[in-house]
């Protein structure tokens, strides 16, 4: 098989050497970089806001998914980094707000949260990244 990068439509600008999207040809498997809280002209939003960084970390991440055909149902597997311990309440209470509405069923995508000591930049406070199925 052949590997595959790309950067599909609901892609934001890359924080850095990367491709937001990789997969083997002929698999259903998508691996999707970490997002992190950017927006389409690549500026960083919510920089002292948990809550806004969570949203569009997940806006992220839902609209490269869409970009490849899916929805947050086709989400595998989830890897989250927080870079605090102190962000790990924040980020339980908006799972429940939001997770809700992509998993009706109350059953979610596994998920390994990290605390980790920084991202790239100082002013992100998380990252997720995820493995779809397409």
């Amino acid at each position: 098989m052949n590997i595959a990068y790309i950067d599909p439509p609901g892609s934001v600008p890359a924080q850095g050497l990367y491709t937001s999207v990789g997969h083997l040809e002929g698999s259903a498997y998508r691996f999707v970089a970490g997002q992190l809280s950017v927006n389409a002209a690549g500026d960083i939003v919510g920089a002292d806001d948990f809550d806004a960084q969570f949203d569009q970390v997940f806006g992220n991440l839902e609209g490269v998914i869409k970009g490849l055909g899916g929805t947050m149902a086709s989400v595998v597997k989830f890897t989250t980094f927080v870079t605090s311990r102190d962000h790990i309440d924040p980020f339980m209470k908006k799972r429940a707000a939001d997770f809700p509405q992509w998993y009706p069923s109350g059953i979610f995508p596994p998920n390994t949260l990290l605390i980790v000591q920084g991202l790239v930049k100082p002013e992100f406070k998380l990252e997720v990244e995820a493995v779809v199925a397409i």
